[in-house]
């Protein structure tokens, strides 16, 4: 039987395929369980083939990040397409073409936004209200109730603009490193989504809905609490973030970036990969006072064993990875082998490498891959 990893000669993304579909399977479960909508976010996929294992659990509506993320899915028979980034102005004619062959949504959180729209809308758009619980990226502040209201005011009155409700993701819980932190946020924002729904609804604004999407509190939290939809991605694959965060297993964690050994540096325990932030991304998360770009593992089989005890990628630039290895680590390693990283956010690493090999030996091309001709 071929060895997979012989014929691995450069950063690789590595995909086991039955660890993503027990992700999904989980997340659907939970969504049936709970009585919510799942429309979950592509984004860190970004794959129409690894789109099709969700339509195997019955999803019909997704969310994506752009608008050339919605045009990509839909060229691939998805009809029910949240774009859940602030609306863009500038790509007004992107919107009401697409808007014109499926149902779409976009999320406004400014005045000027809704203004523009009424002026341009040439195609009725189902539209959501950024609020922001807490994470301070985007969005109205979930406390602004007067501010809510008047932008409501404006999305009705416009003809093409189907109001929906309330859209937030809790960025904040992928900074927690135990559960009933993120237990206790999610309840936090919760809670918060629903006082301004109450206050909306006493104003005029009955029947709004709340959709909210970030991994760790879908993970960890059940039930959810009182919303309407979840719009989770990062789960479908993991990472180590998650991983050390503990909101995942080992077990759930779907990709690895696969990279070459080219150096190793005694003195200092350290060992120099080819696999840097243009492969990894420059995403990190934090743990004794380091920055850690990723977990360190060997192949095992066609697949990736656990990660090495106190070894990481710590350093990156461009090209390079440097991992800063135990000692025995350090000697179980040689210039020349293969490591597999286990990278710390998922959907950067991605949306950087484009494309996926199985462990079952097959390629998976993702938004955006271009094959280069092999020198």
């Amino acid at each position: 039987m071929m060895n997979l990893f012989d014929h691995i000669q450069k950063p690789t993304l590595l995909l086991d395929i039955d660890k993503a579909k027990a992700n999904i399977h989980a997340m659907a479960a939970k969504a049936r369980r709970w009585g919510v909508t799942f429309r979950p976010h592509f984004k860190t996929h970004q794959s129409a083939q690894v789109g099709e294992w969700f339509r195997d659990e019955g999803v019909e509506a997704i969310t994506v990040s752009s608008l050339e993320m919605a045009n990509y899915f839909s060229q691939h028979g998805w009809t029910d397409i949240t774009v859940a980034f602030p609306f863009n102005p500038r790509q007004m004619e992107g919107y009401n073409r697409l808007a014109q062959q499926i149902k779409l949504g976009i999320v406004v959180e400014a005045d000027e936004m809704v203004d523009f729209l009424a002026a341009h809308a040439k195609a009725g758009m189902d539209v959501w209200v950024k609020v922001d619980v807490g994470s301070h990226r985007t969005g109205i502040a979930v406390d602004e109730v007067e501010t809510v209201w008047s932008l409501i005011q404006r999305i009705t009155a416009v003809k093409n603009l189907h109001l929906q409700g309330l859209l937030t993701h809790a960025g904040m819980t992928y900074r927690q490193s135990n559960t009933a932190a993120v237990v206790a946020l999610n309840q936090q924002s919760v809670d918060g989504l629903n006082h301004l729904r109450d206050a909306l609804h006493l104003r005029g604004a009955p029947g709004l809905l709340i959709s909210v999407g970030d991994t760790p509190a879908c993970s960890l939290c059940d039930p959810i609490g009182r919303v309407d939809e979840i719009r989770p991605g990062n789960f479908v694959f993991y990472d180590a973030m998650q991983l050390a965060h503990g909101v995942c297993a080992f077990e759930q964690v779907a990709v690895a970036l696969v990279c070459p050994v080219v150096a190793k540096h005694a003195d200092r325990n350290e060992v120099v990969i080819h696999g840097g932030d243009v492969h990894l991304s420059s995403e990190y998360y934090e743990q004794d006072g380091k920055r850690i770009f990723g977990m360190v593992s060997l192949p095992e089989g066609a697949s990736w064993g656990k990660p090495l005890a106190e070894t990481f990628v710590t350093r990156l630039s461009q090209e390079h990875g440097i991992i800063s290895a135990s000692r025995q680590a350090f000697e179980r390693i040689s210039a020349g082998d293969l490591v597999c990283v286990l990278p710390a956010h998922s959907c950067i690493t991605v949306a950087s490498m484009r494309r996926y090999l199985t462990t079952t030996g097959d390629w998976i091309d993702a938004l955006g891959y271009t094959p280069l001709r092999e020198p």
